[in-house]
């Protein structure tokens, strides 16, 4: 093992540190989670102990094919993230900007058959179920205003007995 370490390791599109262990370091891939990785990491046959620097250039190439297309490679259809797709009607798993553009592909789509969580994101409110009176309130102060309306009304309330005492 004369192979020299590497500080960063570009695979998939992604720069990772070279001196994590390959199940956490390839975790900092988009779409890819550290079961996800590790999984990966034993189906390739690698020492998941490793570090992702001191991977070959064949280890990292055997890596990108089986992220690449991981059902290929026995990874059960439960852990990819594009399970029965609407379009293709496939499983498939994606990874990096690709995951991102679908994402929001997704989203749009939501938004144009108007469906419950489409309408939800085109507002900006929670998606998910979770409660809106308490949490969630970004973008707007509480209690700011009120004090503003409340020393407006009490100096229009002082102009107006001025008023009433002269007239």
């Amino acid at each position: 093992m004369s192979e020299e370490f590497r500080h960063i390791v570009r695979i998939s599109g992604t720069d990772l540190d070279g001196a994590k262990k390959i199940g956490y370091g390839l975790s900092k891939i988009r779409g890819i989670d550290v079961g996800l990785a590790l999984a990966l990491v034993k189906v390739v046959g690698l020492d998941p102990e490793m570090q992702v620097g001191r991977l070959s250039e064949g280890d990292v190439s055997k890596l990108e094919e089986a992220i690449r297309n991981p059902a290929d490679f026995g990874i059960p259809v439960w852990m990819l993230n594009r399970q029965k797709d609407l379009e293709s009607g496939k499983n498939s798993h994606i990874v990096g900007s690709d995951l991102a553009l679908r994402v929001k592909m997704d989203i749009e789509f939501m938004k144009s058959v108007q469906s419950w969580k489409g309408t939800r994101h085109s507002l900006g409110l929670k998606v998910r179920g979770q409660r809106t009176k308490t949490s969630g309130r970004t973008g707007r102060v509480i209690g700011v205003a009120k004090k503003r309306i409340v020393a407006a009304a009490v100096a229009a309330a002082r102009a107006g007995k001025g008023e009433e005492k002269k007239g």
